[in-house]
């Protein structure tokens, strides 16, 4: 049995064969209907959301399973202070697979290494949210026809945008992509994902602080919204959430073939003109969200028949020598949970097993 926290928890090998399905279910819907027939995922979100929730209902609606859960931490026992790895033992008493959502980075991990069901990370804090990630790659794969020898351009939040990191940590084992990161100095994409992404897996990238300088290059331009619920300072917030505006005007160089994305939601990033261009595929990642969830689900399930459970921690991890200095991480708050520390050789540093801090 396995969860998936992390994009890298899967192999590309892994990733092409979840691409192959969600195409395969997109082609053959009535093939999958009774896949999942007598079994319930638990749809544990701590933080809003509305497609990732609905994506994955749908996806196990769609695979003839049935959903339990609840939308917000004020409707479950989090409220009373029932801790994670709490909740995650008795959910894993009523469901066969979990989707969790939490505002707290880490709090999926605690919850797969409690949970004797597999656990999947739909978003924690600024973290990961590797379920976006996937259906960014089928996205790309559906509109250009491969997954290398792109470039591919993010613009906005680079610092909180959870999905940009991991999207970026996905197409780094793939061959030949370039990366343009378009963002003002105070919304950069953080060093640590510099170095231990894009310096050590040799990508090739630059930052820029305009968009027009770039768009002629770009074979995929990612949008994102600024992350208004990760700033401390909501005056920061309001001065930069309109530095980015897509616009038909700025398109005029762009290729033909070019594939516009975005998370969503979006707020004033992309304007509605931009709806009825074709290279608009926003709403169509909507759709590729639900159709990869459907193929990870049937993965997870098939090889949760495998009692052995599967620790994604490799190599040896420190306890008690360091605390994370991470506000949103689990270990703030969750109850008697063990600070750990893993050594990340690359970078000559200690960082959170939970949260991926580095130790200071």
């Amino acid at each position: 049995m396995r969860s998936v926290i992390d994009i890298v928890d899967l192999t590309v090998e892994e990733i092409d064969a979840l691409i192959a399905t969600a195409n395969d279910i997109n082609d053959n819907p009535a093939k999958y209907a009774e896949k999942c027939k007598g079994k319930k995922i638990a749809t544990l979100f701590f933080e809003p959301s509305t497609r990732t929730r609905l994506s994955f209902e749908a996806a196990m609606l769609e695979l003839g399973g049935s959903v339990i859960g609840f939308s917000s931490a004020s409707s479950s026992s989090a409220s009373k202070g029932e801790s994670v790895a709490d909740t995650s033992k008795v959910i894993s008493c009523y469901a066969d697979i979990i989707a969790m959502r939490h505002y707290q980075e880490g709090a999926p991990y605690v919850a797969s290494v409690n949970a004797s069901i597999p656990v999947i990370n739909a978003g924690d804090g600024g973290h990961c949210h590797p379920t976006q990630t996937l259906a960014d790659l089928l996205t790309i794969s559906r509109e250009n026809g491969r997954l290398d020898n792109l470039t591919v351009g993010f613009c906005g939040d680079l610092k909180y945008g959870r999905t940009v990191h991991s999207l970026i940590n996905a197409l780094s084992r793939y061959k030949n992509i370039k990366i343009v990161l378009i963002s003002p100095e105070e919304l950069k994409l953080p060093k640590y994902v510099k170095d231990e992404v894009l310096d050590r897996c040799n990508m090739q990238y630059v930052e820029v602080c305009e968009m027009e300088d770039v768009m002629p290059q770009l074979d995929v331009l990612y949008m994102t919204r600024v992350q208004g619920e990760r700033f401390a300072d909501q005056n920061e917030y309001l001065r930069l959430r309109d530095r980015y505006i897509l616009t038909p005007d700025k398109l005029v160089n762009a290729k033909k073939e070019l594939s516009i994305l975005h998370p969503l939601p979006r707020v004033n990033e992309i304007s509605v003109k931009i709806d009825d261009d074709p290279r608009a595929c926003y709403f169509k990642q909507v759709k590729n969200g639900k159709l990869m969830r459907m193929a990870l689900i049937l993965k997870l399930l098939e090889e949760a028949k495998n009692p052995v459970k599967v620790d994604r921690i490799s190599g040896d991890v420190v306890k008690g020598k360091f605390v994370c200095p991470n506000h949103r991480c689990i270990t703030t708050t969750e109850q008697e949970l063990e600070q750990a520390f893993k050594y990340d050789k690359d970078n000559n540093v200690y960082r959170c097993i939970y949260c991926e801090t580095e130790a200071r």
